[in-house]
């Protein structure tokens, strides 16, 4: 199944920006593509109170577009028990032409790591055949590496105490070297088989698929001994027992792993440092995929949908790392940088939402009422109830195609809309100050406004002690030159303006003297991006050539 294409807005996400993208993600769908509303910030009250309206749940919230080890494991991966032979280890490496396996328990937790050189040191390795009393194989693991009938015995569990010989000699002289507990391959001689057994060996491999005789049958069951029919020789028996040995006897217990949600850029820096060929992505203890350091790629970039921004310093975390595909705004234009050409929708108007909707009339794709009453809520949103000096005609016609696809009073709703999101007694300073911000860079000045609107202005300027507090930790902790916050009153339909930074005379310039309390009162100012930052940026013009 392919990725969807995230249609996101910008970061401190408000009305518009989460409505808009959980509409135009809808539109794409009817289109047949497969796009997903995300979000990359918190929902603010405004908009809360409109998604609760509809009954719209918030577009899952995603923090960065960094990949991650998710992105490059293998999900379909070969594990093996730690109680599987070694024999079943080569099996699978072979099968599936794989360097290493991770070593689960039942329950599919990650108890160690196996590798083709821990199998390659395992053959080269001086290891004679009588120290498997020492791995913890049971006669279960020899049979099955063996390909072997049981003739004689009954549990195969216990593990072996013996030595293993093979009965090469006469008779006279296997007495002398075999001892009580061993086992011993043998071929087709009665004779050897029999005296083995009187001998008191515990298990008999007999090579070649030879039948055995009665007698010696009867023998073993009398004395207890274990036989076992294979169909290889004895040179092939005397090797496939050494791989009987229990996986968990050689594995790596000390295991480099990765989380799903670790960023390729970390683990990279990790699989250069310890040089393994393979790493387990683990999950609360349990494996769910492997990364190969031979095929480690670069993975296939997400797809994203931008609307209501169209800058880098707004966007989410890790834009860099994704294919930007389409750009539905209405802001300035912020010199965002694609690897191709991509599809821009970019109008002149109050609101994304204005767009949206018309792109759906235009495609002749129905608006549902839930969707017209997000694409309503984001118009009067970002036009304060049309008295937004960048509210245009085409805002106020949309809004009142989408009032009668809704059923709704344009002037109720929003007056109840925006008094929801103007509620800020159950906001501390730093929320305040962090709601719907935006970063911008003018001239040489890397700023940050937010704007807060709100019925009583006064009720915020109330602690603007507090306030200028939580710009300076915004304006130091981001490293910003400036960071504003406009606060403005819908009914007063004015703005007043606090800040914190350098250069301590770029708002003057921008709006003249300011009040001895240290704010701006700037009347009839609505709109940040048409009656704020563009006073800013002719200042820094002035000065500039000055």
């Amino acid at each position: 199944m392919s990725k969807p294409i995230y249609v996101i807005g910008h970061r401190n996400p408000d009305t518009d920006s989460i409505c808009s993208a959980i509409a135009y993600a809808q539109f794409k769908n009817a289109l047949g593509e497969q796009a997903v509303p995300v979000r990359a910030g918190k929902i603010n009250a405004e908009t809360k109170y409109v998604l609760d309206f509809f009954g719209i749940q918030p577009p899952q919230l995603l923090l960065d577009l960094y990949p991650r080890a998710k992105d490059v494991m293998h999900e379909k991966l070969v594990t093996i028990h730690p109680r599987n032979t070694l024999r079943k280890l080569g099996q699978l490496i072979t099968q599936y032409n794989v360097k290493s396996i991770p070593v689960v328990e039942d329950d599919g937790s990650l108890v160690g790591i196996v590798t083709v050189g821990d199998l390659a040191e395992r053959y080269v390795s001086e290891l004679g055949m009588q120290d498997l009393r020492e791995t913890g194989v049971d006669y279960a693991g020899i049979l099955g590496c063996l390909n072997g009938t049981l003739l004689c015995g009954d549990d195969l569990s216990k593990s072996i105490q013996g030595h293993v010989k093979i009965a090469a000699s006469h008779t006279q002289t296997m007495a002398k070297v075999i001892k009580p507990g061993d086992i011993v391959i043998v071929g087709n001689r009665t004779n050897a088989q029999l005296s083995c057994i009187e001998v008191g060996v515990a298990c008999l491999i007999i090579t070649g698929d030879y039948e055995i005789e009665p007698e010696v049958e009867a023998a073993a069951i009398k004395a207890g001994t274990y036989i076992f029919r294979t169909p290889y020789d004895t040179y092939t028996c005397a090797r496939l027992i050494n791989q009987s040995i229990p996986v968990g006897k050689v594995m790596k217990t000390k295991v480099t792993s990765f989380k799903p949600d670790d960023m390729v850029a970390d683990l990279k820096n990790v699989i250069i440092r310890t040089g393994y060929r393979n790493y387990p992505v683990v999950q609360n203890g349990k494996v769910v995929g492997l990364i190969d350091r031979d095929r480690l790629i670069v993975p296939e970039r997400d797809q994203v949908i931008l609307v209501d921004h169209n800058e880098r310093s707004q966007a989410v975390d890790g834009i860099e790392e994704a294919k930007i595909v389409e750009i539905v705004d209405h802001h300035r234009l912020g010199g965002l940088e694609t690897s191709e050409p991509i599809f821009i929708r970019h109008e002149p108007v109050g609101s994304t939402a204005t767009i949206v909707a018309n792109m759906h009339w235009h495609r002749n794709i129905d608006i549902s009422r839930q969707s017209a009453g997000l694409l309503l809520a984001a118009i009067i949103s970002d036009t304060v109830l049309f008295k937004s000096p960048t509210t245009t005609a085409k805002d106020r016609d949309t809004a009142q195609k989408l009032a009668q696809i809704t059923g709704l009073d344009i002037q109720e709703f929003g007056m109840g809309m925006l008094q929801a999101g103007s509620v800020v007694d159950k906001l501390s300073p730093s929320d305040i100050v962090t709601t719907d911000l935006k970063e911008f860079q003018i001239g040489e000045y890397h700023v940050v406004i937010s704007q807060i609107s709100v019925m009583d202005p006064e009720a915020v300027l109330k602690q603007q002690k507090q306030l200028n507090a939580a710009l300076q930790e915004i304006c130091e902790k981001g490293q910003y030159s400036m960071a504003i916050l406009l606060v403005t009153g819908i009914l007063s339909e004015a703005t007043y303006l606090l800040h914190y930074g350098q250069p301590s005379g770029l708002i003057a310039a921008a709006f003249g003297e300011g009040r001895s309390d240290g704010t701006w009162f700037l009347p009839g100012v609505m709109s940040r991006k048409k009656q704020v930052v563009p006073p800013l940026i002719d200042a820094v013009r002035r000065d500039m050539y000055n």
